[in-house]
């Protein structure tokens, strides 16, 4: 029986039953873990009045707990989201397998077949704030890449992410999956964030979704691998060559399509050559975003707040954007380097050259040519939900998806070679 009140027992037993689950899960055809995932997605539509009770529970607690705007659109849940959750879940349902790929093969001198074969990981922990959709989202990839998972989500999401993980595992154990293949931790309590931070033997990787501190804490902690990133200090630079009207269009979406995102641009670099700065500045006050600036309000004429150094290394996940004239691509290349958190950044250009430049030289998991930097996401680049965006260089960077939670192994094939 598992004790929420003994975190470091209740983590122990949870990541022994996961070694257990994934032990079965890499027995599983791939076509039982589909059919499974598929039965998922329809119990989680089925049980949408439940989850969306359950999330106004935890919307009516966070409102009287002060949550932010940017927070509360990340957690409250309506039709429509349950409805792309399930949708979520079906799709990567639909996805290739990657379990068992041959990533490269090799004959030595020898005649000895050398495959390096892509394998699940094992035992994946993940760790999140206010997103109850990450509940289904990871389940559904560490179930199909033959992965264990034990979800650890926040305080504020605690009713909607039980709702949804009930409904998860009546569509699993109905397709016959091992229940304990998706875990939910049953406790708020922050000590079993350090018990899984911990569980090394137990857990394989931990990935942490939520704000600064939390990731920092994760990253400062944890005695298990760990896949994160920080920030999401995301920049479009408007290049002078940039049609205005392309510019306007993806400046704004980038930032107010949706604000709370990772993914949201919080700097516009606006080269002092481009045309219509004005233009740009008055469509971002139009949709409803602050703007601050330095040199902008003398430049441009426009009536912006005043930005301090801080700004330019502030994720605001709001409707608020800093705003600096660089003086061409190396300036904005630069500015990204000192300021940037290599998770996404976009230049607008019709210059070819200037625009190759910027993909090749700014050192971010994500660069865009012409596109709104809201396109960080796995749906958008067709890897079906993602686990988050990683902005390190080792394993995996950008949208992690199913191959993004795989490793390998080495299998070697010979006829009796010995090295004698």
């Amino acid at each position: 029986m598992l004790d929420p009140a003994n975190p470091t027992a209740l983590i122990a037993d949870m990541g022994r039953r996961a070694r257990q689950a994934a032990t079965a899960l890499a027995r599983l055809p791939d076509a039982d873990k589909a059919r499974a995932l598929v039965a998922a997605a329809d119990a989680i539509r089925a049980a949408q009045s439940d989850i969306l009770a359950a999330n106004a529970t935890d919307m009516a607690r966070a409102k009287v707990n002060g949550l932010s705007g940017a927070l509360l659109d990340r957690l409250m849940l309506d039709a429509e989201r349950v409805a792309a959750m399930a949708a979520a879940v079906e799709t990567v349902a639909t996805l290739d397998d990657p379990v068992g790929a041959v990533i490269d093969e090799r004959v030595r001198p020898n005649g000895l077949v050398l495959r390096r074969v892509r394998v699940p990981i094992g035992v994946i922990g993940i760790i999140y704030e206010s997103r109850p959709n990450v509940t289904a989202d990871a389940a559904a990839l560490c179930v199909r890449s033959g992965n264990a998972v034990i979800l650890r989500g926040g305080s504020e999401a605690m009713e909607s992410n039980r709702a949804i993980h009930t409904a998860l595992l009546n569509g699993l154990e109905s397709a016959g999956f091992p229940a304990d293949a998706v875990q939910l931790v049953p406790t708020t309590d922050r000590a079993a964030v350090g018990a899984m931070l911990a569980a090394d033997g137990m857990i394989d990787l931990i990935v942490p979704r939520g704000g600064k501190s939390l990731v920092a804490r994760v990253q400062a902690e944890a005695r298990v691998p760990v896949l994160a990133h920080l920030d999401g200090i995301n920049h479009v630079y408007v290049h002078a060559s940039a049609d205005p009207v392309m510019a306007k269009a993806i400046v704004c979406d980038s930032k107010m399509r949706r604000t709370g995102v990772c993914g949201a641009m919080e700097t516009l670099l606006i080269d002092r050559d481009f045309p219509e700065p004005v233009e740009l500045v008055e469509a971002l006050q139009r949709s409803g975003c602050q703007v601050r600036g330095d040199t902008l309000e003398a430049s441009t004429g426009e009536i912006v707040e005043p930005v301090s150094d801080a700004d330019w290394d502030t994720e605001y996940l709001d409707a608020i954007a800093s705003v600096a004239l660089v003086e061409g691509a190396d300036d904005a290349i630069a500015h990204i380097a000192r300021h940037g958190s290599h998770h996404t950044d976009a230049i607008v250009a019709e210059d070819e050259g200037v625009a190759q430049r910027f993909l090749a030289e700014v050192d971010s998991a994500i660069v865009l040519w012409n596109a709104s930097t809201q396109f960080a996401d796995g749906g958008e680049f067709g890897l079906g939900a993602e686990i988050g965006i990683a902005t390190g260089r080792l394993h995996a960077r950008g949208p992690v998806a199913l191959e993004g939670l795989t490793t390998y192994k080495w299998v070697g094939v010979g006829t009796g070679q010995v090295r004698g």
